[in-house]
């Protein structure tokens, strides 16, 4: 099974870090946010990659292509220009970058990447979202049933820490917990490939053109996950999702 990862928009919203590199490639812990995503599919078996690419391309390009490079110790014999890795590159992915264009909307983006579908069901999602949900377990719900694509619906994260009173005495403080009122989409989606037949071209948006279709014609799914989800919007999200890893309490990280 292959998952396709969301990886060309222009990220202006985190506009500080986005000037140089497209936002998939900031970084989390010295690891891109793209990494992460990756990896926690990894962890559930998932191995096999397509990037959407648009805006900066080139940058996520590098990053693959010298992957060995960035994350491993190597020697560089300067006169004969050799370089040697000390270590393997650690994971066992494969990879597929592909260009789906600059101004592509997302619906255009998966359309594009069509021909490494194949005939297969296929997992879906943005490259600046992470979760700790269980991935193996979302599939066996879109498999039961029987529909073309599920979501994962998340609870959005408050942007503040919650109180509860005893009087006028705080009785318990809850840092940035789930909102608890309703759900939105997390991304990490599961689609059958007849799901590309609901895309009209590039401008079409997968959030508010192919969804909604589906939803016509009672073919989308809602698989529910309570637990950690967390975008990458803005530059207080990124300093928040920097601090929970480095404090070792990413809910994220691959075991």
């Amino acid at each position: 099974m292959r998952a396709v990862i969301l990886a060309g928009g222009l990220g202006t919203r985190l506009a500080e870090e986005t000037e140089t590199r497209p936002k998939p490639m900031v970084e989390i812990g010295g690891r891109p946010i793209l990494w992460h995503i990756m990896s926690h599919y990894a962890a559930h078996w998932v191995t096999e990659f397509v990037v959407a690419l648009g805006y900066k391309s080139d940058v996520i390009k590098q990053f693959f292509v010298e992957y060995a490079r960035f994350t491993g110790s190597l020697s560089v014999n300067l006169a004969r220009g050799e370089v040697t890795h000390h270590e393997a590159a650690g994971v066992d992915w494969t990879v597929h970058l592909v260009d789906t264009g600059l101004h592509t909307n997302t619906g255009g983006r998966v359309r594009r990447v069509a021909p490494w579908l194949r005939d297969e069901t296929f997992m879906l999602t943005y490259g600046d979202g992470v979760s700790d949900v269980d991935v193996q377990a979302l599939l066996r719900f879109h498999r039961s049933t029987g529909k073309l694509a599920t979501v994962t619906a998340v609870r959005p994260p408050a942007r503040f820490g919650g109180l509860e009173f005893d009087g006028d005495l705080v009785r318990c403080f809850t840092e940035k917990p789930q909102t608890g009122e309703g759900w939105i989409n997390g991304g990490f989606f599961v689609a059958e490939p007849q799901v590309l037949d609901y895309i009209g071209g590039d401008g079409e948006s997968f959030e508010h053109d192919v969804l909604p279709r589906l939803v016509r014609e009672g073919q989308l799914a809602a698989y529910r996950h309570d637990k950690f989800w967390q975008c990458m919007d803005t530059l207080r999200d990124k300093r928040q999702l920097e601090a929970l890893w480095q404090e070792g309490r990413a809910p994220w990280k691959a075991a």
